[in-house]
């Protein structure tokens, strides 16, 4: 009846959540679903499920560009506000010779989701971020990241991908019940020893409802989840946007940084953090 790649609800929870079906167990009847737009794995059982009408898939949609549309325009509002704030500085201390060129900061993205990755990395053309994207499995990224880190030596680590409190799992602070933050955990302690200095390496970890408390413990500059809530999928490129365009000087805003956001401080919190934008000088003709 069910198989890989249909579009299902579950209608235990409301239908509130649109999902795609990643394996199925014929012998327990139980399918492994992922989110449509949210960072969330589960599991549910066949009879719990419903298949997604094309109006519903329309709606999610629709929903989800809604969402996408207002963070966006939120950033480039602010973008636009701090571009002034810069325009001033640079006058001020480019009067002589105004030659100069701007540095954002570069991001690593390991993703254990290529279709998220992909529109991750469109995303981070559109607001103007050099980006690396590498579509890693959650279980192979505690193995995998200090390679990529030496390999593209980045200003920003994203590990993310897909995550959630396991159903039968009532202990919250035991990460035993939960699906990938152990290995998220183990790829932010690795990063982490590889460059200890987290204004170095500014490190944005976890996926929905991630064990928050442990990610930043493991070293992370901000994590997933705090109140244990689905993230969207794009919220990781909306934190390493800001943290890009902040100048090396200033400490990120923890406010607005969050507020850039779709779940806000129920879905991710950090660390005072430095930027990682510079002005540079002389602009190059070549």
């Amino acid at each position: 009846m069910w198989k890989a790649g249909d579009m299902v609800t579950r209608k235990s929870y409301g239908k509130d959540v649109c999902f795609v079906i990643v394996e199925i167990d014929e012998e327990t009847h139980t399918a492994i679903l992922k989110g449509f737009d949210v960072r969330l794995m589960a599991d549910a059982p066949y009879d719990d499920l419903e298949r997604v009408s094309e109006d519903e898939l329309r709606q999610f949609e629709a929903a989800r560009s809604q969402v996408e549309g207002e963070c966006l325009r939120l950033i480039q509002s602010r973008r636009a506000h701090e571009h002034e704030k810069r325009a001033l500085r640079r006058e001020s201390r480019f009067q002589a010779n105004p030659d100069f060129f701007e540095r954002p900061g570069r991001v690593l993205h390991l993703d254990g989701d290529g279709s998220y990755l992909q529109k991750c990395m469109a995303t981070y053309r559109e607001l103007g971020i050099r980006a690396i994207g590498q579509h890693v499995p959650e279980t192979q990224m505690p193995t995998l990241v200090n390679g990529f880190l030496e390999q593209y030596e980045p200003d920003i680590l994203i590990i993310t991908g897909h995550d959630g409190v396991i159903r039968k799992g009532k202990d919250w602070s035991d990460i035993r019940n939960y699906r990938n933050s152990q290995n998220f955990i183990r790829a932010v302690t690795n990063a982490r020893k590889h460059v200890r200095n987290m204004d170095d390496l500014v490190i944005i970890a976890g996926a929905c409802q991630s064990h928050f408390e442990g990610i930043l413990d493991a070293g992370a500059n901000f994590a997933s989840s705090p109140q244990r809530i689905m993230i969207h999928a794009l919220d990781p490129v909306f934190i390493a946007e800001k943290i890009a365009y902040t100048p090396i000087h200033e400490t990120v805003n923890l406010y607005d940084v969050v507020k850039s956001t779709y779940t806000g401080t129920d879905g991710i919190g950090g660390l005072e953090s430095r930027g990682k934008y510079r002005l540079g000088l002389p602009k190059s003709t070549y």
